[in-house]
C-alpha cells in the first residue's frame, strides 16, 4: 500500500478525551498490515543514520518504534507514564492540550553519549515529545530529531522542541 493511501486511513474521533478534542486514531493503520507496513517502513526512513537507539513514549510510540527498531537494528528505549516501572532514572511533569501527565525514563535504558531519536504517532503541541526528549538528555543522550505519523501543524509543537529536526510524514 502507499503511503497516501495509509495515511488516509487514521481516522478522526471528536470530542475525545474531552469535549473539543479532535484525536487522531492510528488503530486503522495498525489493523492493515500493509498500511502498518508502509508507515513503518516510511519512518524508518526519516528517523536518518547515525542513531544508536530509539526512544518511544507509551503507548502507541511503543507499536511503531518497536516496529522501526527491528527493521533499523535498533534498541528502543520505552519512556514509561507513572508507576509502571520498577527503578526510574528521571521523571518529568509537562502540560498536554487537555491537562497535565507524567513520564518517567527507567533506569539503564540509554547510555551517555548515545544518539537517540524519538517516535512517537502523533505530534500535536510538543509537550509529550519534548518531556521525552528532557529525560532523555537527563540522561546523556543526545537526542538527534523526532519522527512522527502525524503532526497537528495548528497546534504549534514544534516551536517546544527547542530546534530538533521534526519529520512529519503528513502534516495536518
Amino acid at each position: 500500500m502507499k503511503l497516501d493511501e495509509a495515511l488516509d486511513l487514521v481516522a478522526d474521533v471528536p470530542d475525545f478525551p474531552e469535549p473539543g478534542v479532535l484525536f487522531r486514531d492510528l488503530t486503522p493503520v495498525f489493523g492493515s498490515a500493509s498500511a502498518f507496513a508502509s508507515v513503518v517502513d516510511a519512518l524508518g526512513e526519516v528517523v536518518g543514520d547515525g542513531v544508536d537507539r530509539l526512544a518511544a513514549v507509551e503507548a502507541r510510540g511503543f507499536v511503531l518504534a518497536a516496529a522501526v527498531g527491528y527493521a533499523r537494528g535498533l534498541g528502543v528505549a520505552l519512556v514509561r507514564k507513572p508507576g509502571k516501572l520498577p527503578a526510574v532514572a528521571a521523571r518529568v511533569d509537562y502540560s498536554l492540550e487537555y491537562g497535565t501527565a507524567t513520564l518517567e525514563l527507567p533506569v539503564g535504558s540509554v547510555s551517555p553519549g548515545e544518539r537517540v531519536a524519538v517516535v512517537d504517532d502523533v505530534l500535536a503541541t510538543g509537550g509529550t515529545v519534548a518531556a521525552t526528549a528532557t529525560l532523555l538528555k537527563e540522561a546523556g543522550a543526545d537526542v538527534t530529531g523526532v519522527s512522527v505519523v502525524l503532526e497537528l501543524a495548528a497546534l504549534g509543537g514544534r516551536a517546544k522542541l527547542a530546534g530538533l529536526p521534526v519529520s512529519a510524514l503528513r502534516t495536518v
